[in-house]
Parts: C-alpha cells; sequence; structure tokens
C-alpha cells in the first residue's frame, strides 16, 4: 500500500482523484478491502514446502501467477508510456493483462510491448457497429479473449473525483473538455464534439464513426445483446462485472466462456457488497462449467489466497498496479506485481499448500462475530 502514497504525491489531484474514486461516499471501495478480514485462514502443518508451483491455465494457456492485471483506462494520465510500461512488466513477470476500450494505447502497441497477446475489455457504447468494430480489431491482434464489462452504466457519482478536480490548480482545458464528463479533446477521425472529443485520446476507436455514438455504456444492454454479441465474438468471450448466481447462470446459458466478479472496483454503484463476498453465489451459478476470476479490493497475497481458497480461478488486481506505475514506471509495476507474488508464494508455505490446486475451501472459514 506504500505505492499508494507514492502515486498521490506523483500525480495531479485531479488524475490521482480519477483512479482512487468511488461514488457516493466511496463506501464500496471499502467494503472491498474490509470483505477479506471476514475469512480466516486455516493453516496445515507438518507439509514439504519446499517446491511451490503458483501456476495457472486459463483456456489452455499457461501463465506463472493466478495474478492478473485487470484494465484500466487512461493509463497515459498516470505515467508517459501508460499500457506500454504495463504491458512491459506484465511481459517480465509473466503476468495476463486485460486492455482497456479507454485505454491511451493501442492493442497492436500493447500487445507488441507484452510480446505476447492480450485480453480486450469491450465497452461496446450505444452503436452496434462501433462495439463489432474493436471486437474484430482485437481478433485481428491476436486478442484470445473479449471481456464484455456491464457494471457500469451511465451516471456513476464520483463525488471524490469531482472534489479532486475542484482543487486542481492547473489549466486542464487543452487536453479536457469538462471536469465533469471526462471527455478530453483532441482531433476525432470522424465528428464533433461529445463522444468524438472524448475518444481522439482512445486508440481503439481511432477510424470508426463516431456520429452517433453517445455513451461507453448503452443502457439498453441485456441477454439479447449478449447473445448477438456471442454469435459475432469468434475468440472466448467473458464478462465482467457478474455477482449474484442468477445472472452467472444466465451467463452460462448464453454461451459465455467466463466470469469476472467485479464491482469496477467500488466506481461503479454504492451496493456496500464487496466481491469477495459475491465470489461464492457466482460459483455455485456457474456450477464449474466455466472458470470465474475476481478482482476488487486485493491488495495482499493473502487476500489472493483467499479468493482462490473459494473457488476462483484467478485473481486480478487494478488500482495497485496503477500506483506503481504512477510513482515509478514500469520498475513500480514490476515491484508491485514482486510484493504479490511473494506474499502468496509466504501465504502458501504457511498454510501448507503447495500448488493453487491444493488452496481448496478446506483453507478458509468465516471469522466468527465475536472475533
Amino acid at each position: 500500500m506504500d505505492f499508494e502514497a507514492a502515486a498521490r504525491n506523483a500525480l495531479p489531484p485531479a488524475h490521482f482523484g480519477y483512479l482512487a474514486t468511488g461514488v457516493d461516499d466511496d463506501g464500496t471501495v471499502r467494503a472491498n478491502r474490509e470483505g477479506y478480514s471476514r475469512i480466516q485462514i486455516r493453516a496445515r502443518r507438518l507439509v514439504d514446502v519446499k517446491n511451490i508451483d503458483m501456476s495457472v491455465s486459463l483456456f489452455g494457456t499457461k501463465w506463472s501467477t493466478p495474478i492478473v492485471l485487470s484494465p484500466v483506462g487512461s493509463q497515459k494520465a498516470f505515467q508517459s508510456e501508460g499500457e506500454i510500461a504495463v504491458a512491459r512488466a506484465a511481459s517480465a513477470k509473466g503476468h495476463l493483462m486485460m486492455l482497456s476500450t479507454a485505454a491511451t494505447s493501442s492493442i497492436e502497441n500493447v500487445t507488441a510491448a507484452a510480446r505476447a497477446p492480450v485480453w480486450q475489455q469491450l465497452y461496446p457504447t450505444n452503436v452496434w457497429e462501433v462495439g463489432r468494430a474493436i471486437v474484430k480489431r482485437a481478433e485481428a491482434a491476436g486478442a484470445p479473449a473479449i471481456v464484455l464489462t456491464v457494471d457500469l452504466q451511465e451516471g456513476s457519482n464520483r463525488e471524490t473525483l469531482f472534489r479532486a478536480q475542484a482543487v486542481d490548480t492547473r489549466e486542464c482545458s487543452a487536453c479536457h473538455k469538462s471536469a465533469y464528463t471526462g471527455y478530453a479533446r483532441g482531433r476525432p477521425k470522424t465528428g464533433s464534439g461529445g463522444f468524438a472529443d472524448y475518444a481522439a485520446r482512445k486508440p481503439m476507436f481511432d477510424g470508426l464513426d463516431l456520429s452517433r455514438v453517445s455513451a461507453l455504456h448503452p443502457v439498453d444492454m441485456n441477454w439479447d445483446f449478449v447473445k448477438r454479441l456471442r454469435d459475432t465474438v469468434k475468440v472466448k468471450l467473458l464478462i465482467k462485472g457478474i455477482v449474484t448466481r442468477e445472472d452467472a447462470q444466465l451467463a452460462v446459458e448464453h454461451g459465455v466462456d467466463g466470469l469476472i466478479v467485479s464491482n469496477h472496483g467500488g466506481r461503479a454503484e454504492e451496493t456496500l457488497r464487496p466481491t469477495i463476498e459475491s465470489l461464492p453465489e457466482v460459483l455455485e451459478g456457474a456450477a464449474g462449467r466455466i472458470p470465474v476470476i475476481m478482482d476488487g479490493g486485493v491488495r495482499r497475497g493473502t487476500d489472493i489466497f483467499k479468493a482462490l481458497a473459494l473457488g476462483a480461478t484467478a485473481v486480478g488486481i487494478g488500482r495497485p498496479h496503477s500506483w506503481g506505475l504512477a510513482a515509478f514506471g514500469q520498475p513500480g509495476v514490476e515491484a508491485v506485481l514482486e510484493i504479490l507474488r511473494r506474499e502468496l508464494r509466504t501465504i502458501m508455505r504457511q498454510a501448507g499448500t503447495t500448488s493453487i490446486d491444493k488452496i481448496t475451501h478446506s483453507y478458509v472459514v468465516a471469522r466468527s462475530k465475536e472475533g
């Protein structure tokens, strides 16, 4: 967590506010962290833990650890290389990276920097043709998976961001049209104003007709949309933002290949429900038929262990690797990843689990109310 303070010192107030903010009172941001404190680890003794295997497989690809870099938009707001530096760090440490639709680097450049395919996160916009074009570009770039995000509708009340913008004394008009819209100025390929201004600094929208686009997140998206997308996507399709048993069951019924339990790091809605407590029912709904990844509030190797013990296939981090990026660039991202790897390896040894598949539900227990 020391990297959070370093990032705060390195960034302008509005940029750090964008990274730190939740919605309303930031209660769900805090809840994501606090959820892990309600789970205890049952450590086994007298196990030979000389050799620890932290590798996992996702859709036939082996990764050195279950720690995944979740998609984070606008990373050049934190450091000049942005997603490129993150990709190089992911490559150096052997981690899967997901790239945001709102990234400030293209998937082609990020894939080259990562020296491996990255998963493409998808904000489909309110215009089908635009979302489809992003999918097809990602597939052409070698992305083995598309990750549809469904947990972020228009209108998130990000008060921490707004307060940070209010105290930022810089003249931001050269980059930002409005502190409240988030649309960035630039030279759009098509159209003018509104979304086209925003998209000018987002390479995944290059060359697309944005004249009818008014939102990243269509408010009318439903399961019919998922079916249509499933019929379009030729690679693996995951949904990010599922937090209930019912939606997990529907996702499986609609042919989705995987789920990511997420509440957008507390940036979507103020449910006050931590993702670690949503994970068990999503796993129940998925019924072992598809992999389930989880993110939200992960700050320690023990957090990762607890999520894996409950049944997660892998665990994502967002803010932590962005703190490292903001503070020190690529070396900072690598340092954050190394700390988490070391902590996970340590708790695996202390608990008596020599590989990820041995981290089962028997290794965790709910903390008593008295505790």
